[in-house]
C-alpha cells in the first residue's frame, strides 16, 4: 500500500518576499587590504586593524576606475523565500553567485502562493525596451486574484492526489506553478551583488537604465538593504558612481 501523505494545510497566499542576512565576512576594509598588496604587499595586511573611513577615497577611486577584483574578497549569504519565477531569473546571474533551492523531489512542497498586492502594477505600456506600467483597475486586480487563487487550488489538489495515489514526489511536482514559494539560499560577494543590482532594481542615480521585474527587485531591494550596512564605503562609491559594477 502507498504511504499516505500528511495532512497539508490549506494554500495560503502571500504578496511579499522575505530576505534574511544569515552570515558573512564583509566589510570596506576588505577592499583597501586586497587593493593595497598590489603595491604594499604585506604591508597591506595593516588595513585590518585601520580605520577605513580613512580610505574612502580609494574605494571610490577603485569603483570610478573599475578596478573590480578588490570588491570579491568578502562574502554574504542570504536565505530568500518568493515564488519560483522569481528564482528562475534569478539563476541568470552565475558569475559569483552560489545557489542551493529548496527541492521538490525530497520534500512535499508546502501550498503558499503568490497573487500580487494591490499596489503591484498590472498593466504593461509602450514597446519593449520603453514600456512602463501601470496600476490596473479593481476589476483587473479582482480577476487576476481570483484566477491565480482558483488556478492554485486546482493545482494543489491534483498534486495531492498524485501523492495520494503513491505518485512520486518528482513527478507529481510538475503540476504546481511558478506562483508557488521556494526557498532558497544565496551566497554573493559585494561586486557580484553589484551587478545584480545594477540590472534588477531601478534607482534615480543609476547611469544605465533597468526594468527589472517588480517581484525580483523586492528581493534586490531586502538585499540592497542588508549589505549597506555591512559596507556603507563601498556601497555609498557605488550610488555615487552611477551603481555600475566595478
Amino acid at each position: 500500500m502507498p504511504d499516505t501523505p500528511a495532512e497539508t494545510a490549506a494554500p495560503s497566499f502571500r504578496s511579499d518576499v522575505t530576505v534574511e542576512l544569515v552570515k558573512h565576512t564583509a566589510g570596506d576594509s576588505d577592499v583597501l587590504w586586497a587593493a593595497r598588496v598590489s603595491t604594499a604587499g604585506e604591508q597591506s595586511l595593516e588595513e585590518l586593524s585601520k580605520d577605513p573611513e580613512r580610505s574612502k577615497g580609494l574605494i571610490n577611486y577603485l569603483m570610478r576606475d573599475r578596478h573590480g577584483s578588490p570588491f570579491e574578497h568578502n562574502s554574504m549569504t542570504f536565505f530568500i523565500s518568493a515564488p519560483i519565477f522569481v528564482f528562475r531569473e534569478f539563476m541568470r546571474h552565475r558569475v559569483g553567485w552560489s545557489y542551493n533551492e529548496e527541492s521538490g523531489r525530497y520534500r512535499e512542497l508546502q501550498p503558499v502562493f503568490y497573487v500580487p498586492g494591490g499596489e503591484r502594477k498590472l498593466v504593461q505600456e509602450g514597446r519593449p525596451g520603453k514600456y512602463v506600467f501601470a496600476d490596473g483597475t479593481p476589476e483587473q486586480q479582482k480577476i487576476v486574484t481570483e484566477a491565480m487563487e482558483h488556478s492554485y487550488v486546482q493545482a494543489y489538489e491534483a498534486y495531492q492526489e498524485m501523492l495520494a495515489a503513491g505518485v512520486a514526489r518528482e513527478v507529481a511536482r510538475a503540476v504546481l506553478p511558478v506562483g508557488l514559494y521556494s526557498s532558497m539560499y544565496a551566497t554573493c560577494n559585494a561586486r557580484s551583488l553589484m551587478h545584480f543590482l545594477g540590472l534588477r532594481t531601478q534607482h534615480e542615480l543609476a547611469k544605465a537604465p533597468s526594468f527589472p521585474q517588480r517581484e525580483i527587485e523586492m528581493v534586490g531591494e531586502k538585499m540592497e538593504e542588508q549589505w549597506a550596512k555591512l559596507m556603507p564605503l563601498t556601497y555609498a562609491a557605488f550610488n555615487d558612481n552611477g551603481r555600475i559594477a566595478p
